[in-house]
C-alpha cells in the first residue's frame, strides 16, 4: 500500500539511486520508435481502419431507379427514387406502399425515411429490404421490365 507524500519529505530514489525528478521525459512515440514515422499498422502491413460512408448503399436496382440505403447517424433506413429529382417522383401506388410501411418524405434530402429503433434494428432492416424488393416489383411492371432484366446471374 502507498501513502501519499507530503511537501517536506524529499522524492523518492529512482534508478541508479538518482534522486527521481517530479517531470520524466515521455515515453518515446511508438509510431517514432523506428525512426521513420510510420504506424504500427503500415509497419506490418495492415490498411488504416477507413469507416464506411453514412449513409452507405445496401442494394440498388439501376433499372428501376431505386436504391436503398442505411444511414448510422441518425439510425434510420432510406429509400430514394432515381437522381432525387423532382421528375423522378414514383407513382401513388409506390407512394402508398412506402407509406403502408411508416415511411415518411424527407423534402430535405429527398429520400424516404424510416427511424431504426435499437429495439426493433433487425426486424427495421428486414423490412426494408421487404418494402425495397415490392417497390422494386412495382416500378418494374409500371415500366414494362421484365423481373429478370438487368439482374446478371
Amino acid at each position: 500500500m502507498s501513502r501519499k507524500r507530503t511537501p517536506d519529505e524529499p522524492l523518492e530514489q529512482g534508478e541508479n539511486n538518482a534522486p527521481a525528478t517530479a517531470t520524466q521525459e515521455p515515453p518515446p512515440d511508438t509510431a517514432n520508435a523506428n525512426g521513420n514515422g510510420r504506424s504500427f499498422a503500415e509497419r506490418v502491413g495492415r490498411k488504416k481502419f477507413t469507416p464506411a460512408p453514412d449513409p452507405f448503399g445496401i442494394a440498388m436496382d439501376a433499372l428501376a431507379g431505386v436504391r436503398l440505403f442505411e444511414s448510422r447517424n441518425p439510425p434510420e433506413m432510406a429509400i430514394k427514387f432515381g437522381e432525387g429529382k423532382p421528375e423522378d417522383k414514383p407513382s401513388q401506388a409506390v407512394i402508398d406502399k412506402m407509406k403502408e410501411y411508416d415511411y415518411r418524405w424527407n423534402p430535405s434530402d429527398r429520400v424516404w425515411k424510416h427511424p431504426v429503433r435499437y429495439d426493433s434494428a433487425r426486424t427495421t432492416r428486414i423490412d426494408a429490404e421487404r418494402l425495397f424488393q415490392e417497390v422494386v416489383k412495382l416500378i418494374r411492371e409500371e415500366r414494362g421490365i421484365e423481373t429478370n432484366q438487368g439482374l446478371s446471374v
